[in-house]
Protein backbone atom coordinates (compact mmCIF):
# COMPACT_ATOMS: atom_id res chain seq x y z
CA UNK A 1 0.00 0.00 0.00
CA UNK A 2 1.53 3.58 -1.23
CA UNK A 3 0.29 6.36 0.77
CA UNK A 4 0.75 9.43 -1.33
CA UNK A 5 0.00 12.96 -1.93
CA UNK A 6 -3.03 13.67 -4.45
CA UNK A 7 -2.79 16.17 -7.58
CA UNK A 8 -5.43 17.41 -9.90
CA UNK A 9 -4.62 14.10 -12.39
CA UNK A 10 -6.12 12.30 -9.34
CA UNK A 11 -9.74 14.12 -9.41
CA UNK A 12 -11.51 11.29 -11.46
CA UNK A 13 -10.52 8.50 -9.47
CA UNK A 14 -11.28 10.13 -6.36
CA UNK A 15 -14.33 11.54 -7.70
CA UNK A 16 -15.13 7.83 -8.60
CA UNK A 17 -14.16 6.28 -5.36
CA UNK A 18 -15.91 9.11 -3.76
CA UNK A 19 -19.20 8.14 -5.29
CA UNK A 20 -19.23 4.58 -5.12
CA UNK A 21 -18.46 5.15 -1.52
CA UNK A 22 -21.48 7.31 -0.72
CA UNK A 23 -23.84 4.46 -3.09
CA UNK A 24 -22.51 1.77 -0.70
CA UNK A 25 -22.27 3.80 2.75
CA UNK A 26 -25.81 6.28 2.36
CA UNK A 27 -28.19 3.09 0.36
CA UNK A 28 -31.39 3.77 2.37
CA UNK A 29 -29.87 7.53 3.73
CA UNK A 30 -30.23 9.09 0.79
CA UNK A 31 -32.53 8.87 -2.69
CA UNK A 32 -31.62 6.49 -4.98
CA UNK A 33 -32.38 8.67 -7.82
CA UNK A 34 -29.91 10.92 -6.25
CA UNK A 35 -27.07 8.33 -5.53
CA UNK A 36 -27.28 6.53 -9.38
CA UNK A 37 -28.17 10.38 -10.73
CA UNK A 38 -26.63 13.99 -10.57
CA UNK A 39 -24.30 12.61 -7.62
CA UNK A 40 -21.63 11.22 -9.77
CA UNK A 41 -21.04 14.40 -12.16
CA UNK A 42 -21.54 16.89 -8.96
CA UNK A 43 -18.23 14.54 -7.62
CA UNK A 44 -16.27 15.27 -10.40
CA UNK A 45 -16.74 18.63 -10.67
CA UNK A 46 -16.31 19.10 -7.03
CA UNK A 47 -12.55 17.10 -7.06
CA UNK A 48 -11.63 18.99 -10.53
CA UNK A 49 -11.68 22.28 -7.90
CA UNK A 50 -10.33 20.63 -4.33
CA UNK A 51 -7.82 18.68 -6.18
CA UNK A 52 -6.36 21.90 -7.79
CA UNK A 53 -6.67 23.72 -4.43
CA UNK A 54 -5.35 21.03 -2.39
CA UNK A 55 -2.04 21.20 -4.64
CA UNK A 56 -1.15 24.93 -4.18
CA UNK A 57 -2.37 25.53 -0.58
CA UNK A 58 -0.52 24.37 2.84
CA UNK A 59 -3.49 24.57 4.46
CA UNK A 60 -4.70 21.35 2.66
CA UNK A 61 -4.22 17.60 2.61
CA UNK A 62 -4.85 15.08 -0.35
CA UNK A 63 -3.49 11.66 0.62
CA UNK A 64 -4.50 8.52 -1.34
CA UNK A 65 -3.75 4.94 -0.54
CA UNK A 66 -3.20 3.38 -3.82
CA UNK A 67 -2.00 -0.31 -4.55
CA UNK A 68 -0.48 -1.45 -7.36
CA UNK A 69 -1.56 -4.74 -9.27
CA UNK A 70 1.80 -6.94 -9.55
CA UNK A 71 3.69 -6.11 -12.21
CA UNK A 72 1.62 -2.91 -13.12
CA UNK A 73 2.96 0.56 -14.00
CA UNK A 74 2.15 3.11 -11.27
CA UNK A 75 0.07 4.64 -13.38
CA UNK A 76 -2.48 1.42 -13.09
CA UNK A 77 -2.39 2.04 -9.25
CA UNK A 78 -5.77 1.16 -7.68
CA UNK A 79 -6.93 3.54 -5.56
CA UNK A 80 -8.19 2.08 -2.41
CA UNK A 81 -9.26 4.95 -0.31
CA UNK A 82 -8.07 9.05 0.06
CA UNK A 83 -8.54 11.32 2.75
CA UNK A 84 -8.91 15.10 2.57
CA UNK A 85 -8.04 17.96 5.38
CA UNK A 86 -8.12 21.52 5.64
CA UNK A 87 -8.16 24.68 7.96
CA UNK A 88 -11.39 25.62 8.39
CA UNK A 89 -12.48 29.25 9.50
CA UNK A 90 -12.68 28.74 12.79
CA UNK A 91 -8.44 27.18 12.93
CA UNK A 92 -9.69 23.28 13.57
CA UNK A 93 -8.63 21.14 11.01
CA UNK A 94 -11.52 19.56 9.14
CA UNK A 95 -11.56 16.10 7.67
CA UNK A 96 -13.93 16.95 5.04
CA UNK A 97 -13.55 13.31 3.25
CA UNK A 98 -12.62 9.85 4.03
CA UNK A 99 -13.06 7.32 1.89
CA UNK A 100 -12.67 3.33 1.27
CA UNK A 101 -13.08 1.71 -1.48
CA UNK A 102 -16.37 -0.30 -0.43
CA UNK A 103 -14.52 -3.50 -1.24
CA UNK A 104 -12.02 -2.60 1.24
CA UNK A 105 -13.84 -1.10 4.57
CA UNK A 106 -12.92 -2.99 7.31
CA UNK A 107 -9.73 -3.59 6.78
CA UNK A 108 -7.70 -1.27 8.45
CA UNK A 109 -7.30 1.01 5.39
CA UNK A 110 -9.51 3.96 7.14
CA UNK A 111 -8.04 3.67 9.88
CA UNK A 112 -4.30 4.26 8.59
CA UNK A 113 -6.01 6.96 6.20
CA UNK A 114 -7.14 9.06 9.71
CA UNK A 115 -3.85 8.61 11.84
CA UNK A 116 -2.20 9.47 8.70
CA UNK A 117 -4.56 12.70 8.17
CA UNK A 118 -3.94 13.37 12.58
CA UNK A 119 -0.17 13.27 11.65
CA UNK A 120 -0.34 15.97 9.04
CA UNK A 121 -2.39 18.12 11.00
CA UNK A 122 -0.32 17.36 14.47
CA UNK A 123 3.14 18.74 11.88
CA UNK A 124 1.00 21.24 9.37
CA UNK A 125 -1.51 23.02 12.23
CA UNK A 126 0.28 21.96 16.10
CA UNK A 127 -2.48 22.51 18.66
CA UNK A 128 -5.10 22.62 16.43
CA UNK A 129 -8.42 20.34 17.26
CA UNK A 130 -9.45 18.15 14.18
CA UNK A 131 -13.51 17.35 13.44
CA UNK A 132 -15.26 15.68 11.03
CA UNK A 133 -18.89 15.04 10.31
CA UNK A 134 -20.87 12.01 9.82
CA UNK A 135 -24.47 11.41 8.99
CA UNK A 136 -26.68 9.66 11.44
CA UNK A 137 -27.74 6.91 10.44
CA UNK A 138 -24.50 5.64 9.16
CA UNK A 139 -23.74 3.61 12.28
CA UNK A 140 -20.81 1.71 10.66
CA UNK A 141 -18.86 5.42 10.22
CA UNK A 142 -20.17 6.38 13.32
CA UNK A 143 -18.59 3.20 15.40
CA UNK A 144 -15.77 3.47 13.89
CA UNK A 145 -15.29 7.35 14.55
CA UNK A 146 -15.87 6.28 18.29
CA UNK A 147 -13.77 3.45 18.23
CA UNK A 148 -11.24 5.82 16.59
CA UNK A 149 -11.57 8.13 19.81
CA UNK A 150 -14.09 10.99 18.56
CA UNK A 151 -16.06 13.10 20.69
CA UNK A 152 -19.52 13.42 19.70
CA UNK A 153 -19.14 17.46 19.93
CA UNK A 154 -22.41 19.15 17.67
CA UNK A 155 -25.63 17.63 15.88
CA UNK A 156 -27.07 19.60 12.97
CA UNK A 157 -28.69 19.74 9.74
CA UNK A 158 -26.30 19.21 6.46
CA UNK A 159 -27.58 20.95 3.46
CA UNK A 160 -26.51 19.74 0.30
CA UNK A 161 -26.61 21.26 -2.99
CA UNK A 162 -29.24 18.86 -4.59
CA UNK A 163 -31.63 20.46 -2.04
CA UNK A 164 -31.67 17.19 0.39
CA UNK A 165 -31.53 18.42 4.06
CA UNK A 166 -30.27 15.17 6.54
CA UNK A 167 -28.65 15.08 10.44
CA UNK A 168 -24.91 14.99 10.86
CA UNK A 169 -23.11 14.71 13.83
CA UNK A 170 -20.17 16.26 14.98
CA UNK A 171 -17.02 14.24 15.72
CA UNK A 172 -13.42 16.28 17.62
CA UNK A 173 -10.21 15.04 18.80
CA UNK A 174 -8.64 17.58 20.46
CA UNK A 175 -4.98 18.84 19.47
CA UNK A 176 -3.52 16.51 22.57
CA UNK A 177 -4.98 13.60 21.24
CA UNK A 178 -4.14 14.17 17.77
CA UNK A 179 -0.64 13.93 18.54
CA UNK A 180 -0.80 10.84 20.70
CA UNK A 181 -2.44 8.85 17.44
CA UNK A 182 -0.13 10.17 15.62
CA UNK A 183 2.52 7.19 16.98
CA UNK A 184 4.94 5.12 14.56
CA UNK A 185 2.59 1.66 15.15
CA UNK A 186 -0.55 3.38 12.52
CA UNK A 187 1.73 3.88 9.59
CA UNK A 188 2.73 0.35 9.09
CA UNK A 189 0.22 -0.61 6.08
CA UNK A 190 -2.89 -2.18 7.01
CA UNK A 191 -3.25 -6.36 6.77
CA UNK A 192 -5.44 -7.24 4.29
Amino acid sequence: MRISPGTPADADRIAALHTASWRSAYAGLMPAEYLHGPLAEEHRAKWRSRTAVAATDAGHCLLLAEEDEAGEEDDEAELCGFVNLHTAPDGRVHVDNLHVRPGRVGTGLGRLLLHRGFAWAASACPGRDVFLEVLRGNDRAIVFYERQGGLRTAERPLRLASGLVLDEIEYTWPAAVVGRLTAADVWDAPQA
